[in-house]
């Protein structure tokens, strides 16, 4: 059910992911041309980071992150089972350990990341899945986002900057979440970062979006212009930018859309083998973090 939700040639461009070693961003990129892209390279090829990282803080606190799957594991219930290992899911092929693990904040639930950017053009064809497996996800699993920011001709630090800003403002929430990759994917979209969308040459936008255009596209979505404007400048969305920056190199992901698991496990469409085996194996590797944790369900 899930391969129906994003059609055949915009799944070659999704199973190749956006990667941080990618050509410039002058190179037409359209689910068109997808096809003759080759895959980005498995985040396992990426150095483990220094043990120094710092526990995780949380991409996201807000409702996108939250609903429906945060809710608190209730007392008096059942341990969680450690999953069946049928053979299926190969460490070192279909996910991949991260050495060292980074520690999260959430001690009571198991955390599971998408590391993503809205001006990713896989992420925004994993869009309807992340949200799919976000809304399967049990009771003890934390769902949020960590936004990335390795490709700059593309607006990435921006985009990076307006999550980090919405975030502070109360604004982070599933419809401001689809909504801006709508606006930014969408022909003829207030936010496009190329002109051409829905061509077989589509081409880098001269002058991408600014701080100040998304906040006028958020003050549709009941922000002030101004504020989010002020915001987006202050030192403490700096310093997420920089936590996020350094989050990413410790998890080892060198492309997006990146699934991580309770900083222990990352994985991606094309290690998991499909878009229906990607939320199998989130299911099985929450599972796994869970009974480790001895959480209830």
């Amino acid at each position: 059910m899930l391969k129906s939700l994003i059609p055949a040639a915009a799944l070659v461009l999704l199973l190749a992911g956006c990667s941080s070693s990618q050509p410039p961003a002058s190179s037409p990129v359209s689910t068109a041309s997808a096809a003759s892209t080759a895959p980005a390279a498995p985040a396992s090829a990426v150095p483990a980071a220094a043990a120094s990282v710092a526990p995780a803080v949380p991409a996201s606190t807000g409702p996108a992150a939250n609903a429906p799957a945060t809710a608190a594991v209730a007392s008096g219930g059942t341990p969680v089972p450690a999953p069946a290992d049928t053979g299926k899911w190969v460490e070192g092929k279909n996910y991949f350990r991260i050495e060292p693990a980074v520690p999260t904040d959430h001690a009571d639930h198991v955390v599971v990341t998408e590391v993503f950017s809205w001006g990713c053009p896989a992420c925004n064809q994993f869009q309807p899945m992340a949200d799919a497996i976000r809304k399967s996800m049990p009771a003890y699993v934390h769902w949020q986002y960590l936004p990335a920011a390795f490709i700059p001709p593309e607006d990435w630090p921006t985009f990076q900057r307006a999550y980090y800003t919405a975030q502070a403002l109360g604004l982070d929430n599933p419809a401001t979440h689809d909504a801006m990759f709508k606006a930014i994917w969408t022909p003829g979209g207030p936010l496009n970062t190329y002109d051409g969308l829905g061509t077989s040459q589509p081409h880098v936008k001269q002058n991408l979006p600014s701080i100040a255009d998304i906040a006028r596209f958020y003050a549709r979505h009941g922000a002030d212009a101004a504020t989010f404007e002020a915001t987006a400048d202050s030192f403490a969305i700096r310093a997420k930018m920089k936590r996020a920056d350094q989050l990413i190199k410790a998890y080892g992901v060198d492309s997006t859309p990146t699934i991580v698991v309770n900083g222990t496990y990352r994985l991606d469409v094309a290690s998991a083998g499909g878009l229906a085996q990607t939320q199998e194996l989130v299911h099985y590797l929450a599972q796994k973090e869970a009974a480790a944790m001895h959480l209830q369900q």
